[in-house]
């Protein structure tokens, strides 16, 4: 079975999965509150898992989730928030599903509001989980209704720590995208099996490269029914022929023929087209680091004619555009009950230009709480 393809923890004949990882930390850098109780007891019980050919295997190459092989072990309650000045509470999930790679699931719900739609989140890498933790960002994100959901990509953050110290989001680049796509999947699984959640209504927000894995997983799950992305990546060779993220005098092997052939079944130009969600919109910023703006209008020409653009000149022009709660209104709307799908559109109707505002001196793409 080519490598290329198919990745399997074989050579593997038992490992331990710390089910504590990440929860203990996560608990000790919030302020606990009269209502906020840390299980670190149970969340800190090691499981002896073994794993063999028939336990696990993963195909990478593809957004299905078909073909590969999970060992979901039961979820454990790292934390939760109640804290009753909030708006919201918070609970810290932790899921394992393959080996070695737990991941940190934060669910924000909004206080007294039975079964609410959900809205994923998934911001670009690198990144940590801090966002999750913060307060600001809990009552924005669930404001009006919602349940929010933040989760780390593959190889971001905490799910770096049980990796060779030589691997990056980009080194595995493959494995980061497509086993995150498998993520989102398995985690719409999960909060199927909640009762205090409406996933009959489920919208993701994704940045840069959750942007991309936002795309792919809504191009694989009919379930996410409207998707917004803020400077998705994508246009690979172009990409790591530009990208400020990898150094010039590292590029040769991301331009490679064989990278570039193991990563082309996970081409965002490609699945685009095919998304499922009945609402899309995209986000560009141009001027904003990662994606060179060619690669940008390469993207946004293969949408769907029914798919809303907003072409920001620079980082200060969105901005100016997305302040005061306005970054996630429209998604909202989009999941409200009766809601129409979009519908084909002129060019002038569905796609605007926002032209520069004023120069970031970071050079990149800021995205705010609300």
């Amino acid at each position: 079975m080519p490598a290329s393809v198919k990745s399997k923890f074989s050579c593997f004949l038992s490992f331990l999965v710390i089910v504590g990882t990440g929860v203990a930390s996560a608990s000790a850098q919030q302020v606990q509150s009269p209502k906020q109780k840390s299980i670190s007891g149970s969340a800190a019980k090691v499981g002896l898992v073994t794993a063999n050919d028939a336990a696990y295997q993963e195909d990478f190459s593809s957004l299905s989730l078909k073909g590969s092989a999970f060992f979901p072990l039961p979820p454990v309650l790292g934390m939760t928030d109640d804290y009753p000045k909030n708006s919201f509470t918070r609970e810290l999930w932790q899921l394992v599903w393959r080996p070695a790679d737990p991941i940190d699931l934060y669910i924000c719900k909004p206080r007294g509001v039975a079964k609410p739609p959900v809205i994923l989140f998934l911001y670009s890498s690198p990144g940590t989980t801090d966002r999750f933790k913060s307060d600001d960002w809990c009552g924005a994100t669930t404001a009006e209704g919602f349940a929010a959901v933040g989760f780390l990509s593959a190889y971001t953050g905490h799910r770096l720590e049980m990796r060779s110290p030589y691997s990056t989001f980009f080194t595995d680049f493959q494995e980061s995208l497509g086993a995150s796509v498998h993520d989102v999947q398995l985690i719409l699984d999960y909060l199927a099996t909640r009762k205090d959640l409406d996933t009959s209504r489920v919208g993701m927000f994704g940045q840069g490269s959750g942007g991309t894995i936002a795309i792919l997983a809504s191009a694989a799950d009919a379930r996410i029914k409207a998707l917004d992305v803020l400077t998705p990546w994508g246009d690979w060779p172009a990409f790591f022929a530009q990208t400020k993220y990898v150094a010039a005098d590292k590029r040769e092997k991301f331009l490679s023929k064989e990278f570039q052939e193991k990563i082309a079944p996970l081409e965002t130009i490609t699945w685009l087209p095919k998304v499922k969600a009945k609402s899309v919109r995209i986000q560009d910023v141009r001027n904003s680091g990662p994606m060179p703006e060619a690669s940008q209008e390469k993207l946004e020409a293969v949408a769907s004619n029914a798919t809303l653009i907003n072409e920001y000149g620079d980082p200060a022009a969105l901005m100016q555009h997305v302040s005061g709660g306005a970054l996630f209104a429209w998604l909202r709307e989009q999941l409200q009950p009766g809601v129409k799908p979009q519908v084909a559109l002129e060019k002038s109707e569905r796609i605007h230009f926002y032209p520069a505002a004023g120069a970031n001196p970071l050079g990149a793409v800021e995205v705010p709480n609300k």
